[in-house]
């Protein structure tokens, strides 16, 4: 994700340069290929932290602690971003001893500039500072604001969500290569069946359920596919699997 974040953070913004820390070379090259070369590796997350204006913490929340325990963020006060799932901003304060925190869960679309992200920022933050967080994530997709208690609802819907439409997909495949496509041709229409439907609800402005009603004749095949749909507890499977990946994010909170 810190791959996905910073290529296109460095596609719009050509004036920055990244400074990164990272326990394995391997990933610290595929960083440095994802924005062009334009990065310098830290000897440490110390050096990190006093180089950068900006700290975009990328690490698995279960290594937080492990990660972050030996840096000092209140002399050099930079303006913390962490993409951290379930790790509040206290526990970020009292890590790094930094003042100004805000938490962001973006998504993997961010790799081809579609991501959605949601931002939570800290009492300590400021008005630029979150124009800034904003200016660089709309540079991978849209941002929505929201406060604290409220993000990892944000991971359970878009930040763990493109996993349920790959899912989704991959079922719409199954359903067509079962009645007798080719796995190719039932592939081909079922990715373009979700971007379309997708796009549609953007581009119309309208509710997804008007655009389903206008699409479901009485009697006819849509609706006997909703039905089927409904009979095998599709609607309430998602609405519990957001539920899942939200109560999750607060678990690792705690771990």
């Amino acid at each position: 994700m810190a791959q996905a974040l910073a290529g296109g953070i460095a596609k719009d913004f050509p004036e920055l340069n990244f400074v990164v820390s990272d326990p394995s070379d391997e990933a610290l090259a595929a960083f440095e290929s994802s924005v062009s070369g334009r990065s310098t590796r830290g000897a440490s997350n110390q050096e990190v932290f006093e180089r950068s204006a900006s700290v975009v913490l990328a690490v698995k929340p279960q290594h937080a602690a492990e990660a972050l325990t030996s840096v000092d963020g209140g002399s050099c006060d930079p303006l913390v971003i962490s993409i951290m799932a379930g790790v509040t901003i206290s526990r970020i304060e009292e890590l790094t001893l930094a003042k100004r925190v805000i938490r962001v869960m973006p998504n993997t679309p961010c790799l081809i500039g579609k991501g959605a992200s949601g931002i939570a920022a800290g009492v300590n933050v400021d008005v630029d500072d979150v124009v800034w967080v904003n200016e660089l994530l709309q540079s991978v997709g849209k941002v929505v604001q929201v406060p604290e208690d409220q993000i990892d609802a944000v991971t359970g819907v878009s930040g763990s969500g493109p996993a349920y439409v790959f899912r989704f997909i991959e079922a719409l495949i199954a359903g067509g290569v079962a009645e007798g496509l080719s796995n190719d041709v039932a592939a081909t229409l079922a990715v373009q069946t979700v971007l379309g439907a997708a796009e549609l609800v953007l581009e119309t402005g309208e509710a997804p359920s008007i655009l389903r009603d206008r699409v479901t004749s009485p009697g006819g095949t849509t609706l006997a596919a909703l039905n089927s749909l409904e009979a095998d507890g599709f609607y309430q499977a998602i609405v519990s699997a957001v539920s899942a990946a939200t109560t999750r994010s607060k678990e690792l909170a705690a771990e």
